[in-house]
């Protein structure tokens, strides 16, 4: 029998583009002092449409960032995930120069709406010009699997890739799928996901979701927990991970953020939210479960915070299925509230902020949440310092999907 033991997936590099950071550090001072960006849509063509609130990420400059030949061929949630790719694998040491093991390294990304504003611009041509005025690269620019492909190619990355389309909840299933590659032999992974659906053809399709808030008051827009609850803000971004195997980042020099510990998934169908209760709970026992994690363990939780009354109400009681009577205990958090959720880029947002939670050793609070009627110890106001070892992740998608993640401080062994 062998007596080696089990691979470990670590996280050693974390890259964020989002409403209210374009890196990890601006991303996380943000959060920590509970800054809401949520504002006034701004993108032209969007004047007209319902939705009026939204997280915008105004200051980036993806020529500045990319290669033209790679900019013109791909749409703004692919310059996101490569720029916040980049940036990961320069916070894990990896630097940009190619890896000496092409093989080793893979990309998985999660992915929700695709290239709504490519295809947007490539129809308008169509339709307005004709045929012969549609560029060559509409037929990959939208595709949900591109920024996979992009960063790959960008990097010269040749080992396991792929994408993971499973709603919202995906963020962190495709966490979890990177870990269990890493657990089987690949080296290191560059994993995540980031959205654009500010476009005016995305939002239009945004527009049959009930769940999608159209309170005009940017401070107002989006309450999770509380009686004004009106549905959730979209926003644009996400974050990159840069996931590898323990032993082979220490031997490398790499710092170890944190460990990738668990993961539950189930499916209790759309807008079923009532459902959600019971798959979102068994969820979380199933990654309890493989984290080898008591429900006394758990330090801290970011909630999915839809910002649905029902929805709402079928966390709260989810958490309390799970952790029993921990839950009245345990410090909960929406941090997405100050930026808004960017559907499979939320969940991941929220791991990369977990895991910086646990390195501050600080609670980050719910923006613009203060009054909440449900059994919840939210964080709200300002943050709250407490020793953090393990989190919890939790996302669930307006399809049905429900995922849980269990994440570990760097250095700390499962028991």
């Amino acid at each position: 029998m062998s007596t080696q033991r089990p691979r470990r997936a670590v996280v050693t590099g974390i890259g964020v583009i989002a409403p209210n950071g374009l890196s990890a550090e601006a991303y996380w001072k943000s959060v920590g002092e509970g800054l809401g960006v949520l504002d006034r849509i701004t993108r032209e063509g969007c004047e007209h449409l319902p939705l009026k609130v939204a997280g915008e990420v105004r200051a980036f400059d993806a020529a500045a960032l990319i290669d033209e030949r790679f900019l013109v061929q791909t749409d703004r949630f692919t310059h996101f995930a490569m720029a916040a790719a980049a940036l990961a694998l320069d916070d894990a040491g990896l630097g940009r120069d190619g890896p000496e093991d092409p093989f080793s390294i893979g990309v998985a990304t999660a992915a929700g709406s695709g290239g709504g504003e490519f295809g947007q611009r490539e129809l308008q041509k169509l339709w307005g010009q004709g045929s012969k005025f549609v560029g060559p690269y509409q037929s990959i620019a939208w595709f949900y699997a591109a920024s996979t492909g992009q960063i790959s190619i960008r990097s010269g990355f040749k080992g396991p890739c792929g994408v993971v389309a499973s709603d919202e909840a995906g963020g962190l299933d495709v966490i979890a799928h990177a870990a269990r590659a890493v657990q089987r032999g690949t080296g290191t992974m560059v994993v995540g996901a980031a959205e654009a659906p500010l476009a005016p053809y995305s939002m239009v399709c945004q527009l049959g979701y009930p769940e999608l808030s159209t309170v005009e008051d940017p401070d107002r827009a989006y309450r999770p927990f509380t009686a004004a609850a009106c549905g959730f803000v979209p926003s644009e971004g996400g974050a990159m991970l840069v996931v590898e195997d323990e032993d082979r980042a220490r031997e490398r020099g790499a710092a170890v953020r944190a460990t990738v510990a668990g993961h539950g998934a189930t499916f209790t169908g759309a807008s079923r939210w009532e459902a959600s209760r019971e798959g979102l709970a068994r969820a979380i026992r199933v990654a309890l479960d493989e984290a080898d994690c008591a429900p006394e363990e758990i330090d801290v939780v970011f909630a999915d915070a839809l910002g649905v009354p029902e929805a709402d109400r079928a966390e709260a009681l989810a958490i309390a299925d799970a952790l029993g009577p921990h839950a009245a205990r345990v410090p909960v958090t929406a941090p997405k509230t100050g930026t808004g959720r960017a559907y499979c880029g939320a969940p991941v947002l929220d791991t990369a902020a977990a895991v910086l939670a646990m390195e501050h050793d600080q609670v980050p609070p719910t923006p613009n949440v203060f009054d909440i009627c449900h059994d919840l110890d939210l964080v709200m106001s300002r943050a709250r310092p407490a020793e953090l070892r393990t989190a919890l992740v939790l996302s669930r998608g307006l399809m049905g999907s429900n995922a849980a993640l269990v994440v570990r401080r760097g250095g700390d062994s499962a028991r």
